[in-house]
């Protein structure tokens, strides 16, 4: 049953920022059950997968963070492929810096590129999937730093954050016509950059221990999530924020608590 409802033949999927990271294994397990899956970024990343069947995956240039583009990438996949039937809103990310001094413009690039472009992005979606007999389903894909504080990266947080509401008014407003909007709050997640981020492979090791289920997340458990939303199985979730974060970071207070206790004995 799960098998048959996964099976995305027929299926037109557009993925933002789909061509490296989390984007890149979220197309790839669209493009894995038979869906024609299109990605998109400001830069050709030239060669992509390619999986059984010599299915590939298809790039086109955009910048989401422009209306016009967006609109135009939209229309262009309904001309050449009849429709779409998934968007994802993965494209997004920040630099750290220091939130008492971060530039005017670099805040407006980062809710551009976290909240606008998503904006952008499902109004041109909604344009087509409006008129589709099956609707459409637009998964976005936000943060845990949505849902708690988001130190050096305060303008990302709230982008993100606003992402949720986002979700549940467009739910609100579409669903009459087909449309489901839903949201999946992803927490730390291995990807091609990790090893620099976190220090290396110790310090991945360190991070994923302190987390409940004792690892960190892939790019797949992301891809697992949206095409739950995406399928059959989740026909009657919309608005929905399903946390995919391994059961939440432990609160750093526990382990500051149980280091005064030790001191004491």
């Amino acid at each position: 049953m799960a098998k048959a409802v996964l099976d995305f033949s027929g299926s037109r999927v557009l993925v933002t920022g789909g061509t490296a990271g989390i984007g890149l294994g979220i197309a790839e397990a669209f493009l894995e059950r038979a869906a024609t899956v299109v990605v998109c970024g400001r830069k050709d990343p030239g060669d992509l997968p390619t999986k059984a069947g010599g299915r590939k995956l298809e790039f086109r240039k955009c910048d989401v963070r422009l209306a016009d583009e967006c609109n135009a990438l939209i229309s262009g996949i309904a001309r050449d492929h009849g429709g779409l039937d998934v968007l994802v809103n993965n494209a997004g990310g920040s630099p750290e810096v220091d939130s008492a001094s971060c530039s005017p413009t670099l805040i407006e690039k980062v809710i551009q590129l976290n909240l606008t472009s998503a904006f952008f992005m499902s109004q041109a979606a909604h344009a087509v999937m409006k008129g589709q007999p099956g609707g459409g389903s637009i998964i976005n894909i936000s943060s845990v730093s949505a849902v708690r504080s988001s130190p050096r990266t305060a303008a990302y947080g709230a982008a993100k954050a606003g992402l949720l509401n986002l979700t549940e008014s467009l739910a609100m407003e579409w669903g009459p016509q087909g449309i489901r909007v839903n949201a999946l709050i992803v927490g730390l997640v291995t990807t091609e950059n990790s090893l620099e981020h976190y220090g290396g492979i110790e310090g991945v090791k360190r991070v994923g221990a302190m987390l409940p289920l004792q690892r960190m997340g892939t790019p797949q458990d992301v891809a697992d999530g949206c095409l739950y939303l995406a399928s059959p199985l989740a026909a009657y979730v919309s608005g929905a924020k399903i946390e995919v974060h391994g059961g939440g970071e432990k609160p750093v207070f526990l382990d500051l608590a149980k280091l005064a206790r030790d001191d004491r004995t």
